[in-house]
């Protein structure tokens, strides 16, 4: 299988999404494909790795209305087959663009081009890749009077910015045009009745007509190519209802004004509606201008961290400082970073000292400080000293790329909560088409025949303009980009949108011991041996182990070891246990390192004396590893964690909501209750083997709780897997973080609760939304269907209906960015 993504501009809603969708799955090489047009993504997965149905893949999106790129593994606007994008200034209209494109195919290599005089672009596809006549098709456009340039395939954040600027100059531009045009047009109709000098009705009609052209052609465009495209397609959104709505008046008023006998011979009054098609149009765009605007913000978030990236990096050549773009720092080039400035990549300092803050990143706003040997994060401030650094992560590894892709994926996934909504707009707009038809068979049959053909008219255009797809198409999606943008901010990594879900309804969150109650940092108190045995023999041998183990007990040992000067051996035929500990060899002898239960799995007798002062200790609030060399019962090691400050507050916080806290450890009953006493949990699991962690949590949820796990070390993956919600701990290991639905990027497990604040406020935003979209729908349609006539004597405009779904759509964003504002 071959996996390839897109980025595809121009879908607007997750009903775009899905078209574009059905687009790809209709070759017969894709095996799946996901589209989010929050992200303006698609995820194309062939059967195999024969990609050549591309180029047919592309050209439907296209047809469709809207334009595909393809993104490297870098994340970057990519070319397949030699895929080249001009920017062709001087494009004036489709006829501009049309000669463009006869010129560029009149070159031999090209096997494809599309041009767009609203974009102002060109995109050529070359045969087999030969690109070697470029430079002549671009004097051949440059000899056609256009003004033609390469666009490069580095996408940056500014570039694509300043895209975005001009196409919301432009609609705007749009919507300037249509709302001169439409009041000249208004002022046309009510003329006679200003007194001023008199207009012929058929002079007015046809300066109408020939005023609402540009409104049809220039400003909405755009929606009629997009339904004639989808139409091809045998697909329909809401540009097949408008287009449709304004195209009814348009042609009952071309009739009206050509043949007007053909309407009076039937009784039918001659008037035209080309004021009502040009006003639709206008405040359509308005809205969608507004929207557009507005829908900016629910992407902030990914536009500020990528804002965050430095822009240059100061490296040492030959011992001299040579600034360089960001994007040519590699792996392993020592860079110097002054006081103020953005450290550039990911790194470990390798001289010198500062202090670093990284709130941009983590959420944490005291700075932290960084020494030799420490890591630093890229794009965070260093703050009051100067250092060197090594490279160590750079472009799509760095930390900061990370978080990008996983809030990128995040804003693509789609919560639960939204399947109705998408059920419902898979079948929305056929439906919509259905009730219009029936609108207006009913106005003529019980309105009075076809002297009603205008009020049927009025009310089918109606119905088709009301009708809003798109409100129930964002009604999810923005609130999830803006509530997943709130949490990066604050250093809360949602990686998808279930997650954001379903943390609203959690009953119970366990913990895992260590690094997440504790600092995860723990430090060595006491050294017993079995008498007989000779510590200077056991241990080297113990940290040739343990330096081998990534266990923070291990590494506590390993660190108490190493300030003691104990000479280092080599272990060999190392094997980690998960939840239980470590064997190797050393010098042809066994070395066992682990839990009580461990070392009697391995035959390993212990006596009682030990096992005594191991419950002593244990009491304490002490974990205690127990040594084996060559079979037999050595040492017991004693190590201490301390709680984190946040863990007391944190755990008082979720009772006083109602949460039940959970501990969960690999430790014995006596640390675990110790260190459960200190912090308040009620409820701990001991002696809990990684696999057995999973087991616990499902034993929650059979019990009907909503479960979150929070934990930080590859034995806790299995149970943020099982877990309704896994949070990991930033701090912690990757496959951890790999594993949950949440990171907490610094480790502060307080974040828990500003998580779940986060998820209850996205999702009332959400349900609100929801509510807005089916109720707008629901009462919208039958008014404009003439619902409230028998009553009222009063038809809705549709002029009033184009507002008010122009509404629909722009306060779902703005509800959802309404959580831009709240405090965490």
């Amino acid at each position: 299988m071959k996996k390839v993504t897109l980025k595809v501009q121009g879908m607007c809603s997750d009903h775009c999404a899905l078209t574009v969708r059905k687009i790809i799955m209709g070759h017969l090489n894709v095996d799946s494909a996901e589209t989010s047009f929050a992200n303006e993504e698609a995820s194309v997965v062939f059967k195999s790795e024969d990609t050549s149905e591309m180029n047919d893949i592309f050209k439907g999106i296209r047809a469709a209305g809207y334009e595909p790129m393809l993104i490297d593994d870098r994340g970057k606007v990519a070319m397949v087959n030699k895929t080249f994008k001009l920017h062709v200034g001087g494009m004036g209209s489709d006829h501009c663009a049309g000669i463009v494109q006869r010129v560029i195919q009149s070159f031999d290599s090209v096997e494809s081009v599309e041009t767009s005089f609203a974009n102002q672009e060109a995109t050529i596809i070359f045969k087999n890749g030969d690109a070697i006549e470029l430079d002549a098709i671009l004097k051949g456009i440059k000899d056609a009077g256009y003004d033609p340039s390469l666009i490069s395939d580095e996408a940056q954040p500014e570039d694509q910015e300043s895209n975005e600027r001009r196409s919301l100059a432009l609609l705007k531009r749009k919507v300037i045009v249509g709302a001169v045009l439409s009041t000249v047009i208004l002022l046309l109709v009510h003329w006679n009745k200003f007194g001023f000098f008199t207009i012929e009705h058929q002079v007015s009609f046809i300066l109408q007509l020939l005023l609402t052209i540009p409104v049809l052609f220039y400003s909405g465009g755009r929606i009629y190519k997009g339904a004639w495209s989808k139409a091809l397609r045998k697909t329909v959104d809401m540009d097949t209802l408008i287009a449709l709505g304004t195209g009814a008046a348009m042609l009952y008023s071309l009739v009206a004004t050509f043949a007007p006998d053909v309407l009076s011979v039937s009784g039918i009054e001659a008037d035209v509606y080309y004021d009502t098609a040009a006003i639709i149009l206008t405040l359509i765009l308005l809205g969608k201008y507004l929207e557009d605007r507005a829908r900016k913000g629910t992407s902030e978030a990914i536009r500020k961290l990528l804002g965050l990236q430095a822009k240059t990096a100061r490296i040492i050549r030959n011992g001299k400082e040579v600034d360089i773009p960001v994007s040519d720092v590699q792996v392993g080039d020592i860079l110097l970073v002054r006081p103020g400035e953005k450290i550039p990549v990911d790194g470990d300092i390798v001289e010198g000292s500062s202090s670093v803050n990284e709130s941009m990143v983590t959420g944490e706003s005291m700075p932290v400080s960084k020494h030799e040997g420490d890591s630093v994060i890229g794009a965070t401030m260093n703050e009051t000293g100067s250092f060197q650094m090594r490279a160590t992560k750079v472009g799509a590894d760095t930390v900061l790329s990370h978080i990008v892709e996983v809030v990128k994926k995040a804003q693509a996934s789609k919560a639960p909560i939204q399947r109705i909504a998408d059920q419902v707009s898979t079948i929305f707009v056929p439906v919509v088409i259905v009730i219009a038809l029936v609108a207006f068979v009913a106005w003529i049959i019980f309105g009075g025949g076809i002297t009603a053909f205008t009020a049927a008219l009025v009310a089918a255009v109606s119905v088709l303009i009301i009708a809003c797809p798109c409100a129930l198409g964002i009604a999810t999606p923005t609130a999830v980009m803006v509530g997943t943008g709130k949490g990066a901010e604050h250093g809360i990594l949602i990686k998808d949108a279930s997650a954001l879900e379903n943390a609203h309804k959690v009953t119970a969150v366990v913990f895992d011991k260590t690094g997440t109650l504790t600092e995860g940092k723990p430090r060595v108190t006491d050294f017993i041996f079995v008498e007989g045995v000779s510590k200077e023999d056991l241990l080297p041998s113990i940290l040739a182990v343990e330096k081998l183990s990534e266990h923070p007990l291990a590494k506590a040992i390993v660190h108490d070891l190493r300030e003691k000067n104990v000479s280092e051996n080599n272990a060999n035929n190392f094997i980690a246990y998960r939840g239980k500990g470590v064997e190797a060899y050393v010098e042809s002898k066994t070395i066992l390192i682990g839990t009580e239960r461990f070392l009697a799995e391995k035959s390993v007798v212990i006596s009682q004396d030990v096992l005594q002062r191991a419950i002593s200790l244990e009491q304490q609030g002490k974990s205690v590893v127990f040594v084996a060399y060559d079979g037999v019962s050595s040492a017991i090691i004693a190590i201490a964690d301390t709680l984190k400050e946040s863990a007391i507050e944190t755990v008082a916080q979720l009772k006083s909501l109602g949460i039940e806290p959970v501990m969960i450890t690999g430790d014995n009953e006596g640390t675990a209750n110790a260190i459960a006493a200190q912090v308040g949990i009620e409820r701990v699991f001991a002696r809990v083997l990684p696999e057995e962690k999973a087991e616990k949590i499902k034993d929650l949820q059979l019990e009907g709780k909503i479960v979150a796990m929070a934990g930080d070390g590859i034995n806790d993956a299995p149970a943020l897997v099982q877990a309704d919600v896994g949070i990991a701990m930033g701090s912690g290991t990757d496959i951890a973080m790999e594993s949950a639905g949440m990171t907490l990027l610094n480790g502060d497990i307080s974040k828990i609760l500003q998580a779940l604040k986060l998820s209850r406020l996205t999702m009332r935003t959400i349900k609100q939304n929801l509510f807005w979209a089916f109720a707008y729908n629901t009462l919208g349609i039958p008014i404009a269907a003439g619902a409230l006539y028998p009553f009222t004597g009063l038809l809705l405009s549709p002029v009033i209906a184009s507002a008010a779904m122009s509404f629909s759509s722009l306060s779902v964003v703005l509800n959802s960015l309404r959580l831009k504002k709240i405090s965490l």
